[in-house]
């Protein structure tokens, strides 16, 4: 064991099936943990002796699978591949700070893939890593064929001949609060019209 070496496992969202948890279990033991657990009406719990330090691992149970829940410090490298492994296995989600010497590496997990992978040094911190959002092809060729924006750009024609309409009634009788109000209309839909590039 690392004296220098922390793993931080945050905001975690697993879900299991009763037999994953088992199967966990099963490897733990191969592995040589000393391990107790225990299940209630609504909860499994896991502890796990490593060293001297004691890691309970909670499931929160969901109709008829379970949510792993809180946040966890390892301090053990096996314990924590045992636990990326979960992480991938089960396409869950998790922020996972891996400390060492000082150096901090954050990993921002969704569906079991790093999103976005950051490297803090003292104050400084550097995006390693960071995915971009997947635009499919499927995507791009409904927003091709959509007509949303030729259809919102009839009805905006209308909204703002409306609106000049008011604002100039509102002119005529010197009414100052409705021409505020116009006004601030008017700009919004300004903006909506500079958007659909019309």
């Amino acid at each position: 064991m690392n004296k220098g070496y922390e793993v931080e496992f945050c905001n975690l969202e697993l879900r299991f099936e009763r037999r994953q948890i088992q199967n966990l279990i099963r490897e733990l033991i191969q592995e040589g943990y000393s391990l107790y657990w225990s299940e209630s009406e609504g909860a499994f719990l896991v502890s796990i002796r490593s060293g001297r330090r004691l890691l309970k691992l909670h499931f929160q149970k969901l109709n008829d699978r379970y949510k792993m829940i809180g946040n966890y410090t390892v301090r053990d490298e096996r314990l924590t591949e045992l636990l990326d492994k979960l992480i991938n296995d089960t396409r869950g989600h998790a922020v996972v700070k891996r400390t060492r010497d000082r150096q901090m590496v954050i990993e921002n997990i969704m569906f079991g893939e790093i999103i976005r992978l950051v490297e803090v040094t003292g104050m400084e911190h550097r995006i390693i890593f960071q995915k971009k959002p997947a635009i499919t092809t499927e995507d791009m060729i409904r927003a091709f064929q959509s007509k949303r924006a030729e259809e919102r750009a009839a009805v905006l024609r209308y909204e703002l001949d409306y609106e000049l309409s008011a604002l100039y009634e509102a002119l005529q009788s010197g009414n100052e609060k409705q021409v505020v109000l116009s006004k601030n209309k008017l700009e919004l839909l300004r903006v909506e019209m500079l958007q659909l590039e019309l």
